[in-house]
């Protein structure tokens, strides 16, 4: 059990006081006696109303007597936080492991091709997960495939469960990473935060390594992440629906040659792209 103080000084509590009994608001009644200020109490409020956490109210602590225990929405206001702070998308968050559907690669009883490569890329998906809670230095994953195969689904899984385990992750979309190192081209300061997180975070994604407009001054810039990643041994997901054929044509041979040094090569195939699968069930065709 831990004492207010020791609460406040490791910074537990969350930014409003303790004591928020009181709730000032103006009055607009001009014949009020009360120079048009009113105190209510929060007593004649629903908490639910008010609070994000109406357990705590928001203060982050639970006291009982002198005794200060910190309430359980502190953990779920870290995991957004780290959530926000890994730059995953909304509609990425749900993204599990146990939630990779097989019936998407084709009947069990069709040829087992693409099920067949689901399932090792499933397989590495997990032990990967497993790997970086165990050890911080290790090699990455390239999941390469045509588009809708399932490629960024098994990425945000990752990084997910990873995020959920406590594990720093950056989850950067590279057609976006390449558009704010463009737009940070006269800003120097800007550039080399992007590239410097995108160096050092424990594990990064990169999603979507494909046939985009890449010119030298880009090309450079993937170089600059990937050799230093693969340098200091910080193991990196990518995602690409190129060969490494094409890959070395698009982002050059240097690059390439050091993402196949640090990671692992899985493919994914299917015979209709996913996400058509998805509508066709959901429109009920």
């Amino acid at each position: 059990m831990k004492s207010v103080k020791d609460i406040l000084n490791n910074n537990v509590l969350a930014t409003k006081p303790l004591n928020t009994d009181l709730k000032f608001t103006q009055n607009t009644d001009p014949n009020s006696s009360r120079s048009h200020q009113n105190y209510e109490t929060t007593e004649d409020l629903n908490p639910s109303e008010k609070f994000k956490c109406p357990t705590c109210q928001d203060r982050g602590i639970l006291l009982e007597g002198d005794v200060a225990y910190p309430c359980s929405c502190m953990q779920m206001r870290k995991m957004e936080n780290q959530f926000r702070h890994a730059r995953i998308s909304r509609v990425l968050k749900n993204c599990r492991l146990d939630r990779f559907r097989f019936d998407f690669y084709g009947p069990e009883r069709a040829d087992q091709t693409h099920r067949q490569g689901a399932a090792k890329a499933l397989n590495a998906a997990r032990s990967f997960v497993a790997e970086c809670q165990r050890n911080p230095h290790g090699l990455g994953i390239l999941f390469t495939g045509p588009v809708g195969s399932g490629k960024t689904y098994l990425a945000a899984s990752i990084a997910n469960e990873l995020i959920e385990a406590q594990l720093q992750v950056l989850f950067l979309v590279v057609p976006d990473l390449l558009d704010e190192l463009r737009a940070s081209y006269k800003s120097e300061v800007n550039e080399m935060d992007l590239l410097d997180t995108a160096r050092t975070i424990p594990i990064l994604v990169l999603d979507d390594l494909g046939a985009h407009n890449y010119t030298d001054w880009t090309r450079n810039r993937l170089y600059s992440i990937i050799n230093y990643r693969m340098n200091e041994q910080l193991p990196t997901v990518i995602t690409s629906n190129l060969s490494l054929d094409e890959m070395e044509d698009y982002i050059g041979a240097r690059t390439t040659s050091r993402i196949i040094q640090s990671s692992r090569i899985f493919r994914l195939t299917v015979e209709e792209d996913i996400r058509h699968q998805i509508y066709e069930e959901r429109e009920g065709k």
